[in-house]
């Protein structure tokens, strides 16, 4: 609820602050065009009338204007810019235009705020995001790699593919055009290169989630058949504080949930939505395809186990059975196996939101 005397709209750039606050008390209306600078940006808002509170929306300006308000005592909300009210029938949109707008949804509370994560919080999803750029960068290496040789007529039969063997493979082939060669050589060396850099990532990752503040989720979550250190780290840092949500809800935060078009008794449901944090929802719907075998836990689960608290084993070993029913029971259905998947990424969300908010 508004309480304050000032409300501020921010429409921030990488250049430029356009501000916007209005007295409530008065209606006085302050205006100003800042630089990007948080210690300038909180100057011009501590000099309100105050106390003051500030929004604007969130973007790749990132949450340090936020973290830095907050610090000196002004309320700031960081709006998901998806679910703002846009204004009806305006055809001029401005950078002042929108300040305004956001000063006026601030004072009527109408918006939807994001959680302002924490710096250490903020450069582990960096992380995690980079490794995902990474592992993003080298399939499309090891595509053209192989797409070069296939137009020549050089496809690998040896067994799987980019493993110790097919390396061997690669570095033997030889090609009578040197420009060809040339060619093989910078594909082949980027695959090399984009290799190592996923591995250093990789033993980055794994020491953080080895002694973190994530450590304890990361161990519990890795307690569902799917899960390594490297989803499980990933998921903790992109959901943050699982509390927000509840096990029904965290399924629409990921966009796992159907869409609907509903009108009077009608009642269509589409695909999913596809909407929230991509990258968790791209972690979900990989080990959700885990569980569609035969469930026998092994070595490696029981060795995450070790890890985790007695609870944790016992909850982790009730989704794992679940989860597998559940494939067993689309599979006797012939539902289609990526519709499935998707239901039991969704349902895996859930348990995962029991584990990360379990009291060992």
């Amino acid at each position: 609820m508004f309480t304050e005397r000032t409300s501020v709209g921010l429409d921030v750039h990488a250049r430029s602050v356009v501000a916007h606050a209005m007295d409530v008390q008065t209606g006085e209306v302050f205006k100003a065009r800042l630089c990007p600078d948080p210690g300038e940006v909180t100057a011009w808002i501590k000099a309100l009338p105050g106390p003051a509170a500030a929004i604007y929306e969130a973007g790749p300006t990132g949450y340090g204007l936020a973290r830095t308000l907050l610090a000196s005592d002004v309320r700031t909300v960081v709006a998901a810019p998806s679910k703002l009210q846009k204004p009806s029938g305006s055809r001029v949109k401005t950078d002042a235009i929108d300040a305004e707008h956001l000063s006026t949804l601030l004072r009527l509370d109408a918006f939807t705020a994001v959680t302002v994560p924490d710096e250490l919080t903020e450069a582990a999803r960096d992380l995690v995001r980079a490794r995902e750029d990474c592992r993003s960068d080298l399939m499309r290496a090891r595509h053209r790699l192989s797409k070069l040789l296939l137009r020549h007529g050089i496809v690998y039969s040896g067994g799987q593919a980019w493993v110790g063997a097919h390396d061997a493979w690669l570095r033997r082939q030889r090609f009578d055009s040197p420009l060809v060669q040339a060619a093989f050589d910078e594909a082949y060396d980027s695959v090399v290169t984009i290799t190592a850099r996923r591995d250093r990532l990789d033993e980055r990752i794994e020491a953080m989630a080895v002694n973190s503040q994530y450590t304890d989720v990361v161990r519990r979550l890795g307690c569902l058949r799917g899960i390594s250190t490297l989803t499980g780290f990933g998921l903790a840092v992109e959901i943050g504080d699982w509390t927000r949500f509840t096990g029904n809800s965290i399924g629409s935060f990921v966009g796992l949930i159907p869409s609907e078009s509903s009108s009077g008794q009608s009642r269509s449901l589409g695909p999913i939505t596809k909407t929230g944090n991509s990258h968790a929802r791209r972690l979900l719907v990989e080990a959700a395809w885990h569980h569609q075998h035969r469930y026998v836990p092994g070595k490696t689960i029981r060795d995450r186990w070790d890890l985790a608290s007695p609870a944790a084993r016992a909850r982790g070993d009730l989704g794992n059975r679940r989860l597998n029913h559940r494939w067993n029971q689309f599979k006797a259905r012939k539902k289609r196996p990526i519709v499935a998947n998707a239901a039991i990424a969704r349902e895996l969300a859930g348990w995962c939101w029991s584990l990360a908010v379990l009291e060992d």
